[in-house]
């Protein structure tokens, strides 16, 4: 495979993301891992599912997020008893106009945590949908466009916990990556119960701004990915819709989801140029959650654990 020069220095640089990265880590202690995923979720211009127990720091994610990057945060809490006007925003009469206006909804921001998505309805769950998908919403006849850069990070408890309604394969299918945080190790453990006035990364440092981050999300798309890496990762992808395991394979969406991260992953390792360990790091996280178990029963995990068996006997290209 060829290796172009770096070429990117002017737009991306290594330093900065470095910055980036340990502001996040900083309020989000002992998770290197999955800072780098969601960061890679942010370059490539996605959304991040947050799956875990409550409590390990889904919503300090989310709010480090924003702060490192200066831009705009609401938080929604999902319930069962929320409407999709309480996203997506009213249309109230004004008395003393006597016109009808429009009061946008929490939607309307750069970064958007939906705290526990999966406890309200599917129709609730579905205002997100064109949101996640078009970056605008349709109101009262009319297309609004939402700010740029958009982010959905939404979290969601385990299936099977009382009062969740699991999100459909096309919701899910409009994530990036679904991550895990798990609990942390016992250093960082030490550390965070000593941080008890700094909760959900309210101490994060700003380090770039808005404008320097849509820079970087352009510089996403300027990283080569060779052909035959393009091959490797169609590969993995058609193996999963032929899989005797899986009953849903990888959607064309997936594919493209996969493709960016590969890339924004490479953009992180300070590479002007994708390598099959990008493919092999990001794979599981991007894909896990587009695939279906053909067996009934089976956790959130199955899908991932399939993912890892196909890069396991696909061949790397050299």
């Amino acid at each position: 495979m060829r290796h172009p020069p770096a070429a990117l220095a002017q737009t991306a640089s290594a330093a900065t993301l470095r910055q980036l990265e340990a502001a996040i880590e900083s309020s989000l202690r002992g998770k290197n891992e999955t800072v780098r995923m969601a960061l890679v979720c942010l370059l490539a211009r996605g959304h991040l599912l947050l799956e875990d127990v409550p409590g390990v720091g889904k919503t300090t994610l989310a709010q480090a997020l924003a702060r490192a990057a200066g831009g705009t945060f609401h938080r929604l809490q999902f319930t069962s008893d929320l409407l999709p006007s309480d996203v997506l925003g009213v249309t109230v009469y004004n008395t003393q106009t006597a016109e009808f206006e429009y009061k946008p909804g929490p939607v309307f921001t750069n970064f958007l945590l939906a705290d526990e998505i999966n406890r309200t309805t599917p129709k609730t769950q579905s205002a997100l949908l064109e949101a996640m998908n078009e970056q605008q919403v349709s109101v009262e006849g009319r297309s609004l466009p939402l700010p740029d850069p958009f982010m959905v990070i939404a979290t969601q408890n385990p299936a099977g916990h009382q009062g969740t309604y699991p999100l459909p394969e096309s919701q899910l299918d409009r994530f990036l990556m679904r991550l895990r945080i798990g609990y942390p190790d016992a250093k960082s453990a030490r550390e965070i119960i000593r941080q008890t006035d700094a909760l959900h990364g309210e101490h994060t440092s700003r380090v770039i701004s808005l404008e320097e981050l849509i820079e970087l999300q352009d510089a996403v798309k300027q990283v080569v990915v060779d052909d035959a890496i393009v091959d490797y990762m169609l590969v993995i992808v058609e193996r999963t819709r032929a899989h005797d395991a899986l009953a849903l394979g990888v959607s064309p969406r997936g594919s493209q989801a996969l493709y960016r991260a590969v890339q924004a992953h490479a953009l992180i390792e300070g590479r002007a140029y994708a390598l099959p360990d990008d493919v092999k790091l990001v794979a599981a996280k991007v894909l896990g959650h587009r695939v279906m178990s053909a067996r009934r029963g089976l956790n959130e995990t199955a899908g991932e654990r399939v993912i890892a068996d196909i890069l396991t006997e696909t061949e790397v290209p050299l």
